[in-house]
């Protein structure tokens, strides 16, 4: 084991672990839902990375290899991908979460053309995914304020079964790269593998997208499309707006969401990235990945006045508003 795949997940856990940590007292402080589903979401990133950093130092087992697998490819995206929803709660994102998940139904059936015997998974999923991608538009469409509520439903209903699923699984062929030492996921039954595509898929979209489209939000706009064309608008202006923002960003002017929300869209794109490489074999940038994606993150979080004015771990240690004090 390279000295680099002891650091890694070792320093993705920890600095996940402090970031939950964090965001949990935030909520504690504000009681706003997604920090809450947030900070579950980065601990369930801790305890996947952890169960690498253990299985890479004294060696994997079953019960060590099960928890990666279903920390780490079913819970981590979709917990910080319904955060997400919760943060935008008041907008009609909910449909977009309810599309992604809809895709990652299909992208299960079009997986069981690589694993023999997963049909009955695949279509089973896909149902599944599509129902729960109908609750999440309807209730974006009738109550908004009830988008997230049913998204979470429908991921704690989903957490229930895939756990079993995982637990009572068969297991037989390799835990890890022997070229690189990273876990894979290749002693996993074929329909389980198709099961996590919603999962990874829809929650990775939603985070992905979701800090893209709030980054749309506080940018200073320039408007090429009108609002009515919706999905479309917002992608043509988005990029349209960039060159304002980057004009604002370089005088000062610009709101700190925006470069947070960038930085939070590449944490949640390059773990993506990643992960999906691993699922076809290429397990180098696998720790890597993670450890970018987690630290990116952080940063993007730290950066936002608005969603941290203080850092604390039971008590302050940095203050926004001491700062300026101190600097005005």
């Amino acid at each position: 084991m390279s000295f680099l795949n002891f650091v890694l997940p070792l320093g993705s856990s920890v600095l996940s672990l402090v970031f939950a940590a964090m965001v949990f007292d935030q909520w504690l402080q504000r009681r706003k839902s997604f920090q809450l589903v947030w900070a579950l979401g980065l601990l369930w990133y801790a305890v996947a990375t952890g169960c690498e950093f253990l299985g890479g130092t004294f060696g994997w087992s079953s019960p060590l290899y099960r928890a990666w697998y279903l920390f780490g490819a079913f819970l981590v995206p979709s917990y910080l991908g319904v955060g997400t929803l919760y943060l935008l709660n008041k907008t009609r994102f909910g449909y977009f979460v309810a599309v992604s998940v809809a895709l990652g139904g299909l992208f299960s059936l079009a997986a069981t053309a690589k694993y023999p015997g997963s049909s009955v998974a695949g279509y089973t999923t896909l149902a599944l995914a599509l129902v729960a991608a109908v609750a999440i538009a309807g209730a974006t469409a009738v109550r908004r304020e009830l988008q997230a509520h049913v998204a979470m439903v429908c991921l704690v209903a989903g957490t229930l079964v895939v756990a079993a699923l995982v637990l009572m699984a068969r297991l037989s062929g390799a835990y890890v790269d022997p070229a690189t030492s990273a876990p894979i996921a290749a002693a996993f039954p074929g329909y389980l593998r198709v099961t996590s595509v919603p999962f990874n898929a829809g929650g990775g979209l939603s985070l992905l997208f979701g800090a893209l489209y709030s980054a749309y939000i506080y940018m200073p706009k320039k408007r090429l499309l009108p609002a009515r064309l919706a999905a479309l608008a917002i992608t043509v202006n988005f990029f349209a707006s960039l060159p304002g923002a980057a004009r604002a960003l370089f005088q000062g002017k610009l709101n700190s969401r925006v470069p947070a929300t960038i930085l939070i869209a590449l944490g949640a794109f390059i773990p993506g990235l990643t992960s999906s490489l691993n699922r076809f074999g290429i397990t180098w940038a696998t720790f890597l990945g993670e450890f970018l994606g987690v630290l990116l993150i952080f940063t993007g979080f730290l950066i936002s006045e608005e969603v941290f004015r203080n850092v604390r771990l039971g008590t302050t240690i940095w203050s926004r508003r001491s700062l300026e004090g101190e600097a005005g």
